[in-house]
């Protein structure tokens, strides 16, 4: 049975086209997927995000639980409101879900994952919380709404109670404030500056509408898609899964290997494989010839195969073709991409591609 958001009906009224999405019913684009993307490049967008899973922790051993479940290492949260990016490993350290988790206080911390794998990570997490005596709640009761772009903040503040628009006027980036069951983060997902707003349900349909009135463009999966793309971000399930290490992902920052003795869960079999000569490299991938990058398509290189494209498309910022593609570690600077049975040369590049409203790259592939 597919799931509806608090905001199906808002998206129908706004002609959504809805598509099937991690067994939820959500809009893929309201009209232009293209205008959508500058929107949040340009001026504000927004996102029902609602079928990702808020899970909130509680209990006097939370911290050290998350240190052994995460694999980045949440000693770092010290002040409250701050959050951090981590992979959730299995013992063999392949990514079981990538998430965010938020330290409030000693006993009580938030994490937010992924729709598709929101029913196997929380029967995870309450395994593993089981012998700490960690409190497990999933808030099903919560929507989210992420406002993005270079307007989103001023466009956002005053629609919040005073008491949470003054506090979220001064958050840095990766923290978050809240005030009487709202959270209002600065985070996102689409290399554009805002929020990610987590309220409660009955809550939500009166925020998009005052959001909307305010000028911020409705936008659907399909401009989220390529937005994270442009600013090099991973999606789940594509660029990394339980069969890849983070080593694989380019997503070696996230994995805190000091201090010595944490011992995390998959730190073993990542250790085994941290200086490894044949890791696979993950890369950024400008098209030179005609065509579209598309996932999975074969790379090549002097005729032998080197890799495969993880996520690819077009971005809209660059008018070009770009992917992220994972690929052996001694592939050059150029490669060709196999579109439709024929060999179209790329460049290699280190992404992101595009980030607060500009390219990050030029269309020789350098960075600018």
């Amino acid at each position: 049975m597919t799931m509806k958001t608090v905001l199906n009906n808002q998206h129908r009224a706004l002609g959504g086209r809805m598509v099937s999405f991690a067994g939820w019913d959500m809009p893929v684009h309201y009209g232009s997927q293209m205008e959508e993307h500058h929107a949040v490049r340009q001026t504000a967008g927004m996102f029902d995000v609602s079928h990702m899973l808020v899970v909130d922790l509680a209990g006097e051993r939370t911290r050290p639980f998350l240190q052994y479940l995460l694999a980045n290492d949440v000693a770092r949260l010290k002040a409250s409101g701050k959050a951090l990016y981590s992979c959730m490993l299995n013992e063999q350290g392949g990514v079981i879900d990538d998430l965010i988790v938020y330290y409030f206080q000693v006993d009580a911390f938030r994490m937010v994952v992924n729709a598709g794998c929101a029913d196997k990570d929380l029967a995870w997490i309450q395994q593993q919380a089981d012998s700490f005596d960690v409190t497990v709640t999933p808030r099903r009761d919560l929507a989210m709404i992420a406002v993005q772009g270079p307007q989103a903040r001023d466009k956002t503040l005053p629609l919040l109670s005073p008491e949470l628009a003054e506090a979220a006027a001064e958050l840095p980036v990766f923290h978050a404030a809240t005030a009487d069951d709202w959270c209002v983060a600065r985070t996102g997902y689409t290399g554009e500056d805002g929020f990610e707003i987590m309220l409660p349900e009955a809550k939500a349909p009166v925020l998009w509408q005052a959001l909307a009135e305010a000028g911020v463009a409705p936008c659907g999966l399909g401009a989220r898609d390529t937005l994270r793309l442009e600013a090099g971000m991973n999606l789940y399930g594509s660029d990394m899964d339980e069969e890849c290490s983070p080593l694989e992902a380019g997503l070696n920052w996230t994995l805190a290997w000091e201090p010595e003795t944490r011992n995390f869960i998959g730190r073993k079999a990542l250790e085994a494989k941290r200086n490894a000569t044949d890791n696979k490299r993950f890369i950024g991938l400008l098209l030179e010839g005609r065509g579209v990058l598309r996932n999975h398509q074969k790379l090549f290189s002097d005729g032998v195969e080197v890799g495969e494209i993880t996520s690819g498309g077009f971005a809209p910022t660059l008018q070009r073709s770009i992917a992220l593609a994972r690929v052996e570690p001694n592939i050059g600077e150029n490669c060709t991409v196999e579109i439709r049975g024929k060999q179209v040369p790329a460049k290699v590049v280190q992404p992101p591609f595009a980030r607060k409203g500009k390219a990050c790259i030029n269309l020789e592939g350098d960075k600018s």
